[in-house]
């Protein structure tokens, strides 16, 4: 399948804010005790003939690309894949020295998915969520395949030395 992946316009911004309700409970997204309005962050989305499938945002602060939230409409089709090529090409024209991002532990999907494109995991932060919930009580309490959520963790991809 081909995905043409392109930066969000105001024109997106509707459908942005549906999606983070849809799958974060508030566009306010928690991680290592930072809070960030993911609608307002750069954002890349990928699309089939003219149909929004997949949304990344990310942060770029002291070198170093975040992503903050990725979605893919249609799991297994590729449009992760897409938006982290995407997001890689961003990283590198920005000089970033790595892309790092934080997951939780009970998202076995995301691991799985990340460890296989050349992410590693580089820290547990053990019960940090307990803290991200001060900022955002949405945060359920267990979470995907019936896992508590505890830990945040921490994944990154190195791309300069």
């Amino acid at each position: 399948m081909a995905f043409e992946v392109r930066y969000s316009t105001k024109d997106d911004r509707d459908w942005i804010i549906e999606l983070l309700l849809e799958n974060w409970a508030s566009n306010i997204i928690v991680t290592r005790g930072m809070t960030y309005e993911a609608d307002k962050l750069p954002a890349i989305i990928a699309e089939v003939d003219g149909l929004r499938v997949g949304l990344l945002t990310y942060c770029i602060m002291n070198y170093e690309l975040e992503i903050v939230t990725m979605n893919a409409i249609e799991k297994g089709r590729g449009v992760g894949s897409a938006l982290l090529d995407e997001v890689q090409k961003i990283a590198k024209m920005n000089r970033c020295r790595r892309i790092w991002l934080i997951t939780t532990n009970d998202n076995i999907d995301a691991l799985r998915f990340y460890q296989r494109r050349d992410f590693e995991i580089v820290a547990v932060h053990r019960y940090a969520i307990e803290e991200s919930r001060k900022l955002k009580p949405q945060l359920p309490f267990v979470g995907k395949y019936g896992i508590p959520i505890r830990d945040e963790i921490e994944l990154e991809m190195i791309i300069a030395k």
